[in-house]
């Protein structure tokens, strides 16, 4: 039996949503803009990393950092239309997860 080949295109996105952190920081951006702080604090993640995620998602035009140039300068975040294209995505395995995953398989990895 010959084993198709996975699509190239589909193992990036795979790969991309699968770092960890970086589907619940597109997930909070759904809500619309945040500030680093907010979205540090909603989800639980250090800084250091964060701060990866977010440089990779900007690198992946999937979010959007904004400067506003005030005292002290104020720096938000959004999806742009490719990050807000995965809300779909997103929303399918949040409903997923309310019927499939249990109480007692949650953990604080």
């Amino acid at each position: 039996m010959v084993q198709p080949t996975i699509c190239p295109k589909f193992e990036k996105a795979i790969s991309l949503l699968s770092q960890k952190w970086t589907a619940l920081v597109i997930y909070q951006l759904l809500l619309g803009k945040q500030r680093f702080s907010e979205i540090q604090s909603s989800i639980g993640i250090s800084g250091k990393v964060l701060s990866e995620r977010l440089k990779e998602l900007e690198r992946q035009d999937i979010v959007k950092r904004e400067v506003i140039p005030e005292t002290p300068v104020i720096i938000e975040y959004s999806l742009t239309k490719k990050g807000h294209a995965m809300e779909p995505i997103l929303r399918t395995i949040e409903s997923w997860s309310q019927g499939w995953v249990k109480e007692s398989e949650l953990s604080s990895d």
